[in-house]
């Protein structure tokens, strides 16, 4: 038992999933690098050639690289994620699906970033340069991000953030873009900590 006004101090290890360049990766691990609850332990990823695996490395942080057969069938990477300490799971640009056993597994321990509103402009293939041309195209006069927990469905679990920005006159994919990386590389790891850390 617990001197009085003492706490237990649980040490929170993250796995970073994601596919492509890692910008969102890179302020997650540097947000957390002296962090005294929350540690970056793993990147996942399933693209050998990524710039989010040479973030890792500068970072000293390991790294695993799924392949499509293994990471589909049961136990996918759960047992790999148990042995290293992870207990919770940040989706960073990473583009399959999560299979229904790691999600059974991390229930409500996984979240994922979509560079729009939900619902709206989600789903299979709403990633990237196509949301932004699809949220420009429609009119709309605000995007956003929103930050979720992760289900059995694309970009469609419990919603824990949204934040929106304006569609300026003349906003190309491009200055949308990096409208939404901003909102992303701030709220991001903030949500992070908040999750672990409930007030």
């Amino acid at each position: 038992m617990s001197p009085p006004g003492s706490y237990i101090c649980t040490m929170h290890t993250l796995a970073v999933f994601a596919s492509g360049a890692g910008s969102n990766t890179q302020k997650i691990i540097d947000y957390f690098k002296d962090h005294h609850q929350i540690r970056t332990g793993l990147v996942v990823c399933n693209k050998p050639q990524a710039g989010v695996l040479q973030i890792a490395e500068q970072a000293g942080i390991p790294t695993l690289l799924v392949q499509k057969e293994t990471f589909f069938t049961p136990p996918s990477c759960v047992d790999e994620l148990r042995e290293r300490g992870i207990d919770f799971i940040v989706l960073a640009g990473f583009l399959w699906k999560i299979p229904p056993v790691l999600i059974e597994a991390y229930s409500h321990r996984i979240i994922n970033i979509h560079p729009a509103l939900l619902p709206h402009y989600g789903g299979k293939g709403m990633y990237g340069a196509a949301v932004h041309e699809a949220v420009i195209k429609s009119g709309d006069p605000e995007s956003g991000i929103t930050i979720h927990y992760v289900d059995d469905q694309y970009d469609h679990g419990e919603t824990i953030l949204q934040v929106s920005c304006p569609i300026e006159e003349g906003e190309t994919p491009e200055t949308l873009a990096t409208k939404i990386h901003q909102l992303e590389h701030y709220y991001y790891p903030r949500v992070i900590e908040e999750c672990l850390e409930p007030v």
